[in-house]
């Protein structure tokens, strides 16, 4: 089977995308802006707070060794879904919290994820996460790819 991606918006997508590269299965990711307005958008623009994007991790991924309710678990496990647009300190709609789906199967299995988590009561307060539809992926500039990995650093602590 070919590889299939999946686009998540869970903060600052330096932590998020290095969360993804260790899962088995995950053959590529790109860090970039989905859900705004403006064509081609720079990190300057976004982080203006005045287009509408958030920053996202597109996963490419191997189905065959990796299902997408397993990446949905990756996404819930390395963000706080109940902050509306922001991840502790970083504020702004582009650290909101974000699923955008691809195929009907993918909306459908992010909603019952959705459900699921709400339902747990895990959390004390309602999870503000959006599915939307894929819009446009704009990649990122190059220094923000694997941003982390190239500095040797594992993962982005948030207190």
């Amino acid at each position: 089977m070919a590889t299939q991606k999946a686009t998540f918006g869970a903060g600052c997508f330096w932590g998020v995308e290095a969360a993804f590269r260790q899962v088995k299965g995950v053959r590529a990711t790109a860090v970039g802006y989905m859900g705004g307005t403006l064509k081609n958008p720079t990190y300057e623009d976004v982080c203006a707070d005045r287009t509408g994007h958030a920053e996202v991790v597109q996963v490419e991924y191997d189905p065959a060794e990796v299902s997408y309710d397993a990446l949905l678990n990756v996404f819930w496990e390395n963000h706080d879904p109940t902050q509306f647009n922001r991840q502790g300190p970083d504020v702004g709609a582009q650290y909101r919290s974000v699923i955008f789906f691809r195929t009907p199967e993918q909306e459908a299995a992010a909603r019952a994820s959705k459900e699921k988590l709400e339902r747990s009561g895990n959390f004390k307060r309602p999870l503000v996460t959006e599915i939307a539809p894929a819009p446009e992926f704009w990649r990122a500039e190059d220094y923000h790819q694997q941003y982390l990995e190239k500095r040797g650093l594992a993962y982005c602590r948030i207190q």
